[in-house]
């Protein structure tokens, strides 16, 4: 099995993984779809090799594929990826080694049979309460449910109960928000507030242990003008927050919290080696609120690298200097134990 270069998908957080990979020693591959390639293209120093797509599922063609097995390359998987070249064709057409278990990708997912709510609730992790039907609703809640044109967007709407949900279904039916088709997946959940953090761990197999990597928060549009504004200037305008990530910002988390994060942690580490074998590998994010109480809990996962921890590029004071020595990005720190497993051997711990 081969490592000599690191390949991406080249959107979400590719620019952190490529700019690990060359301080670690690998060629960088960016899988890049035309059109949405120009940031890519005026970093040659960074990418050393190019390939064309019209659309991001031309990476399972046997064209793209013969291309990275001739590179020697790893696949390092990001929500990109999951959503445009979809978890069937990541599972089971894609035959280049993938860094981390390809198998949990599925387990971001709400609904189905693989959905993190299982896995959290298998790690005994604090989630909000879910309703199964808009009449069981009896308190504030949100329905996170996909959009209709952008269906890698997910829209969410606040109701204060269930005649509230109902009415303001409709009006995001009316206006084409939404649509009855990505209705069907959606998901209500009772509405906690509190302070939202994505903590970026790091499952190593070759050092043995679960790292904190960063902590970072969301900046949503339009929802950070709207903040903005002073009470009575929202009460005016009337309008709802789209709520669309559009980057990131560090954070810290107070120290006495740290102790229930890790745990939290470890605990789900645990429980996705029960049910999905290895488990997990490598990057995967809490997305989670402090409640005021000081308890945390998790409202989103995702078993792969996050889309904010490139916000902690070339930056000092994250939480990886505590396990590194050095402070480190989410995307230098999978490489790094993508050099030290093929140094030592491992390489099949980390790839699957």
């Amino acid at each position: 099995m081969r490592a000599d270069s690191v390949a991406c998908v080249a959107s979400h957080s590719a620019l952190d993984v490529f700019d690990g990979a060359k301080d670690e020693g690998f060629a960088t591959v960016a899988l890049c779809r035309l059109g949405r390639d120009a940031i890519y293209r005026a970093l040659p120093e960074l990418i050393d090799h190019y390939i064309d797509l019209k659309d991001y599922r031309e990476m399972l063609d046997q064209r793209v594929q013969g291309r990275l097995r001739e590179l020697g390359s790893v696949v390092v998987p990001n929500r990109s990826m999951a959503v445009y070249v979809g978890y069937e064709g990541i599972e089971r057409h894609l035959s280049v080694p993938v860094f981390g278990n390809r198998m949990m990708l599925r387990w971001e997912e709400r609904t189905g049979e693989k959905n993190y709510y299982r896995l959290l609730d298998e790690a005994g992790v604090r989630r909000p309460r879910t309703f199964r039907d808009v009449d069981e609703v009896d308190r504030p809640v949100m329905l996170k449910v996909q959009e209709a044109e952008r269906t890698q967007e997910r829209a969410f709407i606040i109701a204060t109960d269930a005649e509230d949900l109902k009415r303001k279904v409709r009006r995001a039916l009316e206006t084409g928000t939404i649509s009855e088709g990505t209705l069907k997946a959606a998901v209500i959940e009772e509405l906690l507030l509190g302070a939202h953090f994505n903590v970026n761990f790091f499952a190593s197999r070759v050092r043995r242990r679960l790292e904190i990597v960063s902590v970072d928060r969301r900046i949503q549009s339009d929802l950070d003008g709207f903040l903005r504004l002073t009470a009575r200037e929202q009460l005016e305008i009337a309008r709802t927050p789209s709520m669309i990530e559009v980057g990131h910002e560090p954070a810290t988390l107070r120290e006495s919290l740290l102790n229930q994060i890790y745990e939290m942690g470890q605990r789900v580490v645990e429980a996705a080696s029960r049910l999905e074998p290895p488990g997990l590998i490598g990057p995967f994010t809490l997305q989670l609120m402090v409640m005021p109480d000081l308890s945390a809990v998790v409202y989103d996962f995702a078993p792969r690298i996050g889309g904010g921890t490139n916000a902690h590029m070339g930056t000092g004071g994250n939480y990886s200097k505590l396990f590194l020595r050095r402070a480190v990005s989410m995307g230098r720190r999978i490489c790094i134990e993508l050099r030290e497993a093929r140094e030592q051997g491992m390489l099949d711990e980390v790839l699957t």
